[in-house]
């Protein structure tokens, strides 16, 4: 695969010299070039190098598009970068949740080596912010960064004091500017934090957060049930604020808090002024979106649209967003030259402690596009999700590609495209396959790490799920409606017979399920 890279790379590098020299040659056997006036430098040109737009959803299944498959309603923003670029059929986040695929995303290592896991929202920092990140790996490259969205990767270094400058965090982590949802929409605090600050603190009304005792006089959701625009599982029932109970609980702030209703202008207004405001350097805009994940309130223009009740609506809500950010590129006439990467941080849920009805309201839609299991769990369905990448500039073939691709590999991809140096052990467990994201007829990895509860293998035709001998937590337990895969015996699926995962053939094939369990070891042990 690498020599096939550098073939592809120097064969573009002798393309562009042949051309340049065609060129220079046509411009000197001009008949009277003493006539031709000296071209003006443009000094409007930018810098070349593409400007850079990650779109990340939360919980947004491999059939949640109508590019995917999806027929109840309909994505066409989506669909749009979908028919201009490349649309990917085996394309994975690196884990089955939240917080460790956006960790492996902007890390480039499995969320494993740092024991990283779903985090509270009063956590600290999970990235450490003195090591290399995508983001300090761009700025090196000369790129203005930020990330605005759903941030659930810890803040601070242990006790946060949401009063005061709140840092380490994302700025620390190598963003020049970040405007954030702290942890989630379903965890207190529920207030916007911009750069190190909460957006309009009252300083007489302090906040303060507890996971662990009930804190304050707000009403909470199992006292107060004709409050909750939802109702919600224990987990979820603590907090009540704009009609939503929460996890947490939350004192003061009042002045601060979020109306979960505006999200979708809130954040797209601060992407978009970011692109303005960084359209004549090149940039990267990482979007983490909150929809779809829980709770699900979207706004008055989305509600009810779908038919299928405030998931679809989420799913309609994301789409708007994704189109008016598109749509700003173009008119600051960027478009052309920024790659963007569409995806999702993991596989699709619809009970996930709130009862707006998922279930219930999707009709014979199947957001796991006929995928086995869902977000937490180690069968496909946990980690392969919609990607889509778009690059009118550099894309050289477009269409469907089944290439086998993993969220990790945007960091070492991201470090070719724009000419960034790594450092020694950056990065370690991404691979550059740039090649397959700008082209449809190549190839990618062939081999994958899975991260869920457990670990599984992809390996040419082979998926293999290692055995879970530990405790099943019980609120993962409690999600009936997901198959999490976790066995204690080992599990071994050929997926170009059986790509729903339905037969187990480990005891049939005890030399591939030990070659693979042996894999996953060397992998964990690697440094």
């Amino acid at each position: 695969m690498i020599e096939g890279r550098d073939l592809i790379n120097k064969s573009i590098v002798f393309f562009k010299t042949s051309i340049s020299v065609l060129v220079l040659l046509g411009l000197v056997s001009c008949s009277d070039t003493s006539q031709i006036p000296p071209k003006a430098k443009d000094t409007s040109v930018k810098d070349t190098k593409p400007n850079i737009v990650i779109f990340y959803v939360d919980d947004l299944g491999y059939g949640d598009l109508s590019s995917y498959g999806m027929t109840a309603t309909q994505t066409p923003n989506v669909d749009a970068l979908a028919k201009e670029g490349i649309r990917f059929t085996d394309a994975h986040s690196s884990a089955a949740t939240c917080t460790p695929s956006r960790y492996s995303l902007l890390t480039g290592q499995f969320a494993f080596r740092n024991d990283a896991a779903i985090l509270p929202g009063d956590a600290p920092l999970i990235i450490d912010h003195t090591k290399p990140t995508l983001p300090k790996m761009l700025k090196k490259a000369g790129y203005k960064t930020a990330v605005v969205g759903k941030w659930h990767l810890g803040l601070g270094d242990g006790f946060v004091d949401w009063n005061k400058d709140v840092k380490p965090g994302p700025l620390e982590l190598g963003f020049d500017y970040s405007f954030l949802m702290p942890a989630t929409g379903d965890r207190v605090p529920t207030v916007y934090l911009e750069n190190h600050k909460v957006v309009n603190l009252d300083p007489n009304d302090p906040i303060t957060i507890s996971y662990e005792k009930r804190i304050g006089d707000r009403p909470v959701g199992t006292e107060s049930p004709a409050l909750l625009k939802q109702t919600a599982d224990l987990q979820h029932s603590r907090t009540i604020i704009n009609g939503i109970s929460r996890i947490g609980w939350m004192a003061g702030g009042k002045a601060a808090e979020w109306v979960d209703e505006d999200f979708p202008h809130v954040f797209t207004d601060k992407a978009k002024d970011f692109i303005k405001d960084s359209k004549d350097a090149p940039f990267m805009l990482f979007f983490p979106f909150h929809d779809i994940h829980v709770p699900r309130v979207p706004n008055q223009m989305f509600a009810g649209k779908s038919g299928m009740g405030p998931r679809g609506d989420a799913i309609l809500q994301m789409d708007w967003m994704t189109g008016q950010i598109v749509d700003e590129l173009k008119k600051q006439g960027v478009y052309d030259n920024t790659i963007i990467l569409y995806s999702s941080d993991n596989g699709p849920v619809m009970d996930d402690g709130y009862a707006d009805q998922a279930e219930e309201l999707k009709g014979e839609h199947d957001p796991a596009g006929g995928f086995r299991g869902g977000k937490y769990s180690a069968y496909e369905a946990g980690t392969r999700v919609p990607m889509i990448v778009t690059y009118p500039n550099g894309m050289k073939n477009k269409g469907d590609s089944d290439a086998l691709i993993s969220h990790i590999d945007f960091y070492k991809s991201l470090a070719t495209l724009t000419g960034a140096p790594l450092e020694q052990g950056e990065a370690i467990d991404s691979l550059d396959v740039l090649p397959a994201l700008l082209d449809n007829t190549v190839d990618a990895r062939e081999e994958m790490l899975e991260e869920s509860f457990t670990l599984s293998l992809r390996s040419g035709k082979w998926k293999y799920v290692a055995p879970f001998n530990g405790t099943t937590p019980g609120w993962l337990a409690n999600k009936t409606a997901i198959e999490n895969g976790l066995r204690a015996e080992p599990q071994l699926f050929d997926l170009s017979q059986d790509v729903t995962e339905q037969i187990n053939v480990a005891a049939r094939y005890p030399d591939v399920v030990a070659k693979l369990h042996a894999r996953i070891q060397a992998i964990k042990a690697k440094k």
